[in-house]
């Protein structure tokens, strides 16, 4: 350690406690690599503020030490936007863990950046109202890091994004002001959606310490059906008809044959239908008396794409257990990490990218097994690559991230850019827009400390 490292670690360590300043390696592990375990880093220290306050102080000092800074909530993110590969410290924000409000009235909840969504769940649940964002890492998952990432989730398709729902922010900028932006409003037209810029800039700009949310109103009751369907475009027609239907559309799941078949060996789970089809579509559905009535009349009038269907009152974790397991059953059975690509196309392009990119996976890498499910009401799907060689990340990224290009998509949907699509930003963005970008952040951090990794100046075209 240098000179000037160890003058720092001392000045953090006189900002938030020595131990909250962790420098041990088997104290810091947890921090250096991401949940996928693709990401290993290394960081002189990893730093734990207790309030907004001290986390301006250590960002002030960092900025006075020109040292790089990530901030890291619950480190459940999929790209690496959250580790320090080139030895910055982190600056991690569990312990900004309060709830200091929810308002029933205005129906709002104010959390610091380290409460997980389930604890705001569970908050918002006890005056009867509900957080609108709801994702299967949401034990881990911050209010911090889904600012940050802008994250969908399952019930984006009724609530929208967390930019949606987010009305107020407190974040530190890297020379340690701290800005406030701090109304219950959902009519404040006044300037710049600042805190809609920092949804989503992934720790680029600011470091968020406290969020003020909406909160919604659940619905009484839920009915959640699992539909086998023989294609991708007999599920969107089965969602249409269910959005006409009179019925609120809470989630709609898409998932793929090969996805159940590893959930089931997986979970030791039964087949879900008595006849295997080649995707499986889920619905939660919410309504009046007769929901479940509509639910069966449009399973009904869907007959001529639907094979099968099993309905239970919601929340039927029976059900979304198929969905909600995908994701562990990949990490458990991959060879190597899973190479996971967070895209989204436009509705009408999903079926032809999905039949494309089985084509081209089979073509240039038959070793290679693809995983597909996610959120088809809103054209997001979760790319899953098992059994990736060492050697073939970066070309099976590449030509993945491409296809979703020609489709017309996104090549990041909810979970950021991090250190994994940093290269290919140029596929999702023109000159001029990078460009802006740039100028954004270097009007916020000039030093350029925040998270520097993200955003690269020659991205790939």
């Amino acid at each position: 350690m240098t000179v000037e490292t160890r003058s720092l670690t001392d000045e953090l360590t006189e900002i938030v406690g020595a131990a909250h300043v962790l420098t041990e390696q088997e104290l810091i592990s947890g921090f250096v690599t991401d949940w996928t375990r693709r990401w290993t880093g290394h960081t002189a220290a990893v730093v734990r503020p207790a309030n907004t306050d001290e986390v301006s102080a250590v960002l002030a000092a960092c900025h006075r030490a020109g040292a790089a800074v990530v901030p890291q909530g619950g480190n459940t993110g999929l790209v690496g936007g959250s580790v320090p590969m080139h030895g910055e410290i982190v600056l991690s924000t569990v312990r900004l863990n309060r709830i200091d409000r929810v308002d029933p009235v205005g129906r709002t909840i104010d959390a610091g950046a380290g409460v997980t969504v389930a604890e705001a769940q569970r908050a918002a649940r006890h005056h009867g109202l509900d957080f609108g964002i709801d994702l299967a890492s949401r034990d881990s998952a911050t209010m911090g890091g889904i600012v940050s990432t802008n994250a969908g989730g399952i019930r984006m398709i009724k609530n929208g994004n967390t930019r949606a729902q987010l009305l107020g922010v407190e974040a530190v900028l890297a020379d340690g002001t701290v800005f406030t932006r701090w109304k219950e409003l959902t009519k404040d037209n006044v300037g710049y959606d600042l805190p809609g810029l920092l949804a989503g800039a992934e720790g680029t700009l600011a470091v968020i310490t406290r969020v003020r949310m909406k909160l919604v109103v659940p619905p009484r009751a839920t009915k959640v059906a699992l539909v086998g369907v023989e294609s991708v475009g007999g599920a969107l027609e089965f969602v249409d008809t269910l959005q006409r239907s009179g019925l609120s559309l809470e989630a709609a799941e898409l998932m793929t044959r090969s996805g159940i078949d590893l959930v089931q060996h997986h979970k030791s789970l039964r087949a879900p239908f008595a006849e295997d089809t080649p995707f499986a579509l889920l619905v939660e559905v919410s309504g009046q008396a007769d929901a479940q009535q509509l639910l069966l009349d449009a399973l009904t009038a869907g007959e001529s794409v639907i094979v099968d269907a099993a309905i239970e009152d919601g929340p039927a974790h029976r059900l979304w257990n198929y969905r909600e397991s995908h994701t562990e059953a990949v990490g458990a059975v991959s060879t190597t990490p899973p190479v996971k690509l967070d895209i989204s196309t436009p509705l009408r392009e999903i079926e032809s990218f999905l039949a494309e990119l089985t084509v081209r996976m089979r073509d240039a890498f038959p070793g290679v097994r693809a995983i597909c499910f996610g959120h088809i009401g809103d054209g997001n799907i979760h790319v899953n690559l098992l059994d990736v060689a060492d050697d073939q990340r970066e070309a099976v990224t590449d030509m993945v991230l491409r296809l979703v290009a020609r489709h017309d998509g996104s090549i990041s949907a909810e979970h950021g850019v991090g250190r994994a699509k940093a290269p290919w930003i140029g596929l999702g963005r023109t000159p001029v827009d990078l460009q802006l970008m740039r100028s954004i952040r270097s009007a916020l951090d000039p030093a350029g400390i925040l998270n520097p990794a993200i955003l690269p100046s020659n991205p790939q075209p």
